[in-house]
């Protein structure tokens, strides 16, 4: 059974948080929420965490993770990233974005796509991820928290309590959430490319 947290969606309590980033320390999955739906996620090294986010999502290694970061500021530790593609990423983020950027040495391969080298980054405004992503110290691996044939995130805790109480190690509730998952924005090939229009306004993109 796993561990269930109660938090603020505007005003996380602190206590909280560190007990839930305690999960991830200790080589747990954790199941959160986000501006674009609930999204699940674990500590960047831990590979045996990963391979259980796999098994929930039915997902294979050819899927693009997304590091879930603080902010900006850790950009380049994980990604390679021009000028042009930098004040694009500065001018849309936080926000429901996931941007596909070339991975750096820093990211383990299982992470990256096998094929393009590449991985995720986002940035989130949302009250709770910051907060989470703060306390932990480094970047979320993480994936929008899509079940079975759905096209949307999971939007309701309790489901998600009842769905996958027994196969995640905590769940953060932080109220219904929208059910769209980011818009996906591939930087990677020096083009502008939409991938997934989901919760963020791709108008910026597509100029």
């Amino acid at each position: 059974m796993s561990q269930y947290f109660a938090i603020h969606p505007e005003n996380p309590q602190p206590r909280l948080i560190e007990q839930a980033v305690q999960v991830v320390k200790q080589g747990g999955v954790l199941v959160y929420p986000t501006d674009s739906g609930y999204a699940i996620g674990c500590r960047i090294g831990d590979k045996n965490a990963m391979e259980r986010i796999c098994r929930i999502r039915d997902i294979d290694k050819n899927h693009n993770f997304t590091l879930m970061c603080r902010d900006l500021s850790e950009l380049s530790t994980y990604a390679r990233v021009d000028n042009s593609a930098f004040r694009l990423l500065k001018n849309n983020t936080p926000g429901p974005y996931t941007f596909i950027l070339k991975a750096t040495k820093d990211v383990p391969k299982r992470l990256m796509n096998p094929k393009r080298k590449t991985i995720g980054i986002r940035v989130t405004d949302d009250p709770i991820t910051a907060a989470l992503v703060a306390a932990l110290g480094e970047p979320l691996m993480s994936t929008s928290l899509i079940l079975g044939d759905n096209d949307f995130a999971e939007s309701d805790p309790y489901e998600i309590r009842e769905k996958l109480d027994n196969q995640v190690d905590g769940i953060i509730d932080g109220e219904h959430r929208g059910e769209a998952p980011t818009t996906v924005v591939d930087l990677a090939d020096g083009d502008i490319v939409v991938t997934r229009v989901g919760a963020g306004d791709p108008t910026p993109f597509t100029l």
